[in-house]
């Protein structure tokens, strides 16, 4: 099964509508993160695409990332509750709702923008040349992941 095109006007919207309903005390169904952090987790992954903000992987590690963990995170397959999140991703301080909101929605809006073609076959930061498919995957789950963490 497909995931829905995040690349497309029409998919990018719904997400947007959904991260509209969140709230600054918008409770967390399941996890440790607040749903102002949980905005930042997700900024992250956008950060490493558009941002020069986080230390690449060294050679070692990007062997491990793109041997193990890519196809987890590049695949069809939902994520599970509670899984375990990479170190860049743990966000433990206080955030500004409304500032990680405005991020989080103008970088969806961004990707949409630039579409697909400009992912194909773009390098990513943590697991080398991705296709189209693969990267409509990483950014769809994520959002739709923790979106469903906080009810949205």
């Amino acid at each position: 099964m497909a995931l829905p095109n995040i690349f497309t006007k029409e998919v990018s919207e719904q997400v947007i509508e959904r991260i509209n309903h969140l709230q600054p005390e918008t409770k967390v169904l399941w996890g440790k993160m607040n749903v102002s952090q949980m905005l930042a987790h997700c900024n992250v992954t956008y950060e490493m695409v558009y941002e020069d903000k986080h230390e690449q992987p060294n050679f070692f590690m990007k062997f491990i990332l793109k041997s193990f963990i890519k196809k987890i995170v590049t695949n069809e397959v939902p994520y599970k509750k509670n899984g375990q999140t990479a170190p860049a991703f743990v966000i433990k301080e206080t955030k500004n709702f409304e500032a990680e909101k405005i991020r989080l929605v103008d970088y969806i809006r961004k990707t949409q923008e630039l579409g697909a073609s400009y992912f194909d076959n773009k390098e990513s930061h943590s697991f080398g040349i991705l296709s189209v498919s693969e990267w409509n995957n990483m950014f769809y789950k994520h959002l739709d992941h923790h979106l469903q963490q906080f009810g949205a």
